[in-house]
């Protein structure tokens, strides 16, 4: 089955901190769902606190990014599903759990499990 990318950058992501544990319990419990449905591969954020390196391929490491990721940042979930419309779905539920709309991208056929 194809395997999707959900994902939205932390910005998009206005809720007020009162709201913060609703939308916690809720994105959670999207997680759960998706879990227990046998779609879900992976979720989480990334930590925005912990400052991103570079690995070249020479194995050197630089406290930098590609200029066009520099900005990289929210949560990601990745679901296996058998079509575009159940990963649009499950985008949905997130969009409203987290308050805030989703991207959806499809990985290249024969990506590794």
């Amino acid at each position: 089955m194809p395997r999707y990318l959900i994902s939205f950058p932390g910005e998009a992501m206005d809720v007020p901190a009162a709201e913060m544990p609703d939308v916690d319990v809720a994105s959670h419990a999207v997680v759960r769902e998706a879990r227990d449905a046998g779609v879900l591969v992976f979720a989480g954020g990334l930590d925005e606190d912990v400052a991103p390196v570079t690995v070249a391929a020479e194995r050197s490491v630089s406290a930098d990014t590609y200029p066009q990721t520099r900005d990289l940042s929210g949560g990601f979930t990745v679901v296996d599903v058998a079509t575009r419309e159940a990963a649009l779905e499950w985008a949905a539920k997130i969009a409203v759990a987290c308050r805030c709309g989703q991207e959806v991208r499809e990985f290249m056929a024969g990506s590794a499990p």
